[in-house]
């Protein structure tokens, strides 16, 4: 059990920190280390946890097949969403704790985690909630068998989406309560039970959640957790022979080993949603420059960087560049960073030591190969992980911090002239998550829009996130979709009836 004491000490949260099967906390079989969960503000340790290992992976499978042959494949549809909307109405209730779980132990601003994190998390489940009893087949008209022309003989044919059985779902640090409500709530919605693995580094908002679920009344071994190191536990799932589906996201690397072990154990389903090099372009006949700023500024710094969507390529054209860099120069001197649990905070820590160190590497790369430092580039404070929001103008896309997905405050400003050039320079990334267009012309934003090699395109905006809005991205940023309707097929299977109403 972890304690979280907040607000000056009046208020405690306690969160149980073993695994979660059956509805009950269980110690680990096989896990035989112990993790400390370090506070990103202050570097002091926040508790233990204890690592699960193979064979508890092996128990949750047990558990999630047993509750899919159970009461959870006869429940109604509608039940199913009844007990989603539940869970949205519990985490209103949580709403304030589950928000300062979730800033105290990744590091981000209260408002971000309160505002932002926990509306998507309550959006997604009651969104889903209603797609529960909508999940829908077709039924085929039969026109190629010639027995079908003979009028005493009627052969129906129709299809059912069916869930996929048990699910597991790999999550990263970043947003790890709003990211595993991307995959939780349409893969229960579907049907499915899981398993889920939050990162090692920010489990406690998903334990936290696991109360939540068996207060609401989920069925046993419908949702089960066992936290541990992705080489042991990620690798146990994504390779069980027994697991039917593995949604994933987190780094590319790692998206590749995951998308291997699967298809190399049972041919498994696999969707990944990985890492990204986001492109903004922005055109010289922009109205509002100020805006703009406004928008692109949030859209790299936001969560202190630590976004896969993360703005990081900002491309301007040249009658503008100067004036772009130097009015963003002044938006990024106005960040406050501090305590995550102050409400006047903008920006807390990275979230550990190792994506600290590694993203003041990338910030010396950057100074090395000859960008220019417009401001930031250097540790804020001496206790925590904090580093100041940092900007680079006249970068290159041969440049490491073009390239290479930092997953932190770091902006990098390149000039561009003509709308050719910059679709080709966007689209010259092994990544294609997202990226967005500012211009006043509808049709060249159309034109952009459509060549630009990524899975969402904003125009005149960036970051507009709603469950309706399919999620994922093309090339090395993923597979598969999450969100929106279009993600519930990677939560079914088609199964097909073909039934000959007469002998």
């Amino acid at each position: 059990m972890i304690t979280l004491n907040y607000d000056n000490n009046k208020k405690s949260i306690s969160i149980p920190t073993k695994i979660f099967i059956n509805n009950e906390w269980v110690d680990s079989i096989d896990g035989n280390e112990n993790f400390s969960l370090i506070n990103p503000t202050n570097e002091e340790c926040l508790g233990i946890i204890g690592l699960g290992g193979r064979k508890d992976v092996d128990r949750a499978v047990e558990a999630a097949r047993s509750a899919m042959r159970g009461k959870w494949s006869t429940m109604a549809p509608l039940d199913r969403g009844i007990l989603l909307n539940k869970l949205a109405d519990k985490l209103e209730e949580k709403r304030e704790e589950m928000a300062t779980i979730e800033s105290i132990n990744v590091g981000k601003p209260i408002g971000e985690s309160f505002v932002y994190d926990l509306k998507q998390s309550i959006t997604f489940l009651r969104y889903f909630a209603g797609w529960a009893d909508k999940i829908t087949g077709r039924t085929i008209p039969i026109s190629s068998s010639p027995d079908t022309s003979t009028p005493t003989r009627q052969v129906l044919a129709y299809t059912k989406q069916v869930p996929l059985g048990v699910c597991a779902l790999i999550l990263p640090w970043n947003f790890p309560l709003q990211l595993l409500m991307f995959k939780l709530a349409p893969a229960l919605a579907a049907g499915n039970t899981v398993i889920i693995k939050p990162s090692e580094f920010t489990p406690l908002s998903t334990f936290y959640l696991a109360q939540l679920i068996k207060e609401v009344g989920f069925p046993a071994g419908v949702v089960n957790i066992v936290c541990g190191l992705g080489s042991v536990v990620g690798d146990a799932m994504s390779s069980h022979m027994k697991i039917n589906k593995i949604g994933f996201t987190g780094s590319t690397k790692v998206g590749k080993m995951v998308q291997n072990s699967a298809t190399n154990s049972n041919l498994k389903h696999c969707s990944l949603e990985l890492g990204g090099k986001s492109p903004i372009i922005i055109f010289n006949d922009v109205e509002n420059l100020d805006l703009v700023v406004i928008h692109s500024f949030h859209g790299l710094f936001w969560n202190a960087g630590q976004c896969c969507s993360a703005a990081s390529r900002i491309y301007v054209q040249s009658e503008i560049y100067d004036q772009y860099v130097e009015k963003i120069k002044k938006q990024v001197e106005l960040r406050v960073l501090g305590d995550p649990l102050n409400k006047d905070t903008h920006q807390g820590p990275q979230v550990n030591k190792n994506q600290f160190e590694s993203i003041l590497r990338y910030i010396e790369i950057g100074k090395r190969e000859g960008a220019t430092l417009v401001c930031g580039g250097k540790r804020f404070g001496n206790k925590g992980y904090y580093i100041e929001p940092t900007v680079f103008s006249n970068v290159t896309d041969v440049m490491t911090i073009a390239r290479e997905e930092i997953f932190g405050p770091v902006m990098s400003i390149l000039k561009f002239d003509t709308v050719q050039e910059v679709i080709d320079r966007a689209n010259d990334s092994e990544f294609g998550l997202v990226g967005a267009v500012f211009t006043k012309d509808i049709n060249k934003s159309i034109i952009v829009s459509d060549q630009v090699q990524s899975g969402l395109v904003w125009v005149n905006s960036f970051n507009i996130i709603d469950p309706s809005i399919p999620w994922g991205g093309f090339k090395s940023s993923g597979k598969g979709r999450d969100a929106s309707e279009y993600c519930l097929s990677v939560w079914t299977e088609t199964k097909t009836t073909v039934l000959d109403v007469k002998l």
